[in-house]
């Protein structure tokens, strides 16, 4: 049976490197939200940035990833998905959605202090990695703390929790 994999966790916390991890593991297919927006729609980002701006961008790749993502279902394959997944509505979301579909779908929680994560990503920001899309400013990773949500004990139940710091 093919899984809808969840990947979750606050700015800094690793999550495109375990997501890339894991879908050579499995085999799967990866879908990063940040790649998708730094490729499509950064480059027309207003100055400063809109939230209503970035989240009805957001959700127009979200729908074209379901699109490709409900044909490697179809065909057993795993999708693991990268899309932040800060709010507990959107992994429910999620979750409803892999529900309709033949694919299991798993969390994985990457807990990881902020310290660790700042330092990441200030890391990033210098080295430009492969994972790295685009600048995250100490303004966006503090705006970015205020708006994440931890999977709550329910969430949890059943899923891979990496832990660090």
């Amino acid at each position: 049976m093919p899984t809808v994999h969840i990947i979750c966790g606050s700015t800094g916390a690793g999550k495109t490197t375990y997501a890339t991890a894991l879908a050579q593991r499995t085999k799967g297919v990866r879908f990063s939200i940040d790649e998708w927006m730094s490729q499509l729609f950064i480059a027309d980002q207003p100055d400063p940035p809109d939230l209503d701006w970035t989240t009805e961008r957001i959700t127009r790749c979200e729908r074209q990833i379901w699109t490709l993502a409900d044909q490697l279902i179809v065909r057993g394959v795993d999708v693991v998905f990268d899309l932040g997944f800060y709010r507990s509505d959107h992994r429910d979301r999620v979750r409803a959605r892999a529900a309709q579909t033949q694919a299991q779908s798993k969390l994985h929680y990457l807990d990881v202090s902020r310290d660790t994560r700042w330092a990441r990503v200030v890391q990033r920001n210098v080295e430009r990695p492969i994972t790295y899309s685009f600048e995250v400013t100490q303004d966006l990773f503090d705006a970015r703390e205020t708006w994440f949500e931890a999977p709550t004990d329910d969430e949890l139940y059943g899923a891979m929790i990496i832990c660090e710091d």
